[in-house]
């Protein structure tokens, strides 16, 4: 189920330019959505994209065909190419100003072979093969709200990563500009899906008024007695879950959690398995939290074309010692049942809502799994002419933002998911310890 990577590579990269749009855009000022505005959505956020050689592409350059799609593209997304300002109560406006977003040209010593035959994070030398937003900047001010880097292979194939301002579009907002990229780059003459703005769909209603409890953004209760490691200590392994692993792992499940998603079966486990590696003090408090994308429970329907952010966070609260001393089935049904309650009609409305309430909102503080579920995002479907990406996602699966918080993206790969970790590695040794002992302590199919 382990997977560990170790490659070193060269990666030269030409000095970055400033793409802008192709045609000249119109000037003006686009306010966020509520949703967008989020504390914790206020940053930068990296993805890669790796594709393999293709023979019919002989003799054409990946960077030239996707600088000129880039190009194209900002012409329909313009408010990309422009530059984020914060206006009074902390409202976020896009001066939409053409100026472009960043570009680097790169060629890396290695094939797509060197990154092994599963093309799931931890990737070696993912820093080089990505850019950064410059250091001591804010998110707001002249720094563009895009940067991307094309890095080409040995092999003929190459690879194509962004790092983007994630106030103005979610993974699948993400995706459907890169969709944009790709069809341009064949030959389209527009997108055939076009953008839509339209952020004041999301925002509040007046007055605003809570629905639920909205636990992610409470205090929580006492401190963290769990091992507090520098980051430089901490290692990162991904596990991959089987479809016929994660069969197994259900029928261990009672009758009435026998139709949990692959996704609820999963993150019941890993999470598990992290707090007891955490060695959390049995009263501690520790939280569960999941990013869903939300599109299809928004009523009436956002614009197929909407491009912001359209998410939700769906919460499990207990104690460690309750976690960790019951049985798979009780992380599972926590799971199960707080993404039932963010799923209802009224929960996108109700955490718009409490933008306004509560602000400024960061997320809860101390022993807080955080996931969010790329599994169906799309980001590899972005076809330049190469085809489909063999990965399209994150190039890094897991992070510590502060304390015993860990965030995890998950990620799809054949018929199962991968589930990245970053963890101490003695805590990583009793996270892969107690994985084995469920695992091997789930039943086997009678058919088989």
């Amino acid at each position: 189920m382990e997977s560990t990577k170790r490659l070193t590579l060269r990666v030269t990269r030409k000095t970055p330019e400033l793409l802008c749009p192709e045609k000249s855009t119109p000037y003006e000022f686009k306010f966020l959505s509520d949703i967008d505005e989020q504390t914790f959505i206020r940053k930068y956020v990296k993805t890669i994209n790796f594709y393999k050689k293709n023979p019919t592409m002989k003799g054409k350059d990946p960077v030239k065909i996707i600088r000129e799609a880039i190009g194209k593209a900002l012409v329909f997304y313009y408010p990309l190419a422009g530059r984020l300002r914060e206006c009074a109560g902390r409202k976020l406006v896009v001066e939409c100003t053409g100026q472009g977003v960043v570009f680097v040209e790169a060629d890396a010593d290695a094939t797509l072979q060197h990154f092994g035959n599963a093309l799931y994070p931890p990737f070696p030398n993912s820093d080089e093969l990505t850019l950064d937003v410059p250091r001591n900047r804010e998110i707001f001010g002249d720094i563009p709200l895009m940067f991307i880097q094309v890095t080409r292979l040995k092999c003929g194939g190459f690879i194509f990563s962004t790092c983007f301002n994630h106030t103005m579009c979610d993974g699948t907002g993400l995706s459907k500009f890169l969709s944009a990229v790709g069809e341009l780059a064949r030959g389209a003459a527009f997108p055939s899906i076009r953008p839509v703005w339209d952020r004041d769909l999301l925002n509040v209603s007046q007055p605003p008024c809570l629905s639920f409890a909205h636990r992610e953004y409470d205090a929580g209760t006492g401190t963290s007695s769990g091992t507090h490691v520098p980051l430089d200590q901490m290692v990162e392994r991904s596990f991959y879950f089987s479809s016929a692993e994660i069969s197994a792992l259900r029928r261990s499940l009672p009758p009435h959690l026998q139709r949990c998603s692959k996704f609820e079966i999963v993150a019941g486990c890993a999470w598990r398995c992290q707090t007891i590696a955490l060695s959390l003090k049995p009263d501690e408090e520790v939280r569960f939290i999941g990013v869903m994308d939300n599109r299809k429970k928004i009523k009436p329907p956002l614009p197929v074309g909407y491009y912001g952010n359209v998410i939700a966070l769906l919460v499990a609260t207990t104690t460690a010692g309750e976690l960790s001393k019951n049985p798979l089935h009780y992380a599972v049904e926590l799971v199960r049942n707080t993404k039932h309650e963010a799923s209802t009609d009224e929960y996108p409305g109700s955490m718009a809502d409490l933008m306004v309430i509560k602000d400024p909102l960061s997320l809860t503080a101390g022993n807080t799994y955080i996931v969010s579920n790329l599994t169906h995002m799309g980001l590899e479907q972005m076809d330049v002419g190469w085809g489909t990406a063999g990965y399209g996602g994150v190039p890094k699966g897991s992070y510590w933002p502060t304390g015993n918080n860990q965030v995890s993206w998950y990620l799809g790969f054949m018929d199962g998911i991968v589930v990245p970790v970053c963890l101490p590695l003695e805590s990583m040794k009793v996270f892969e310890k107690h994985l084995q002992v469920m695992m091997t302590a789930a039943p086997i199919s009678s058919s088989l």
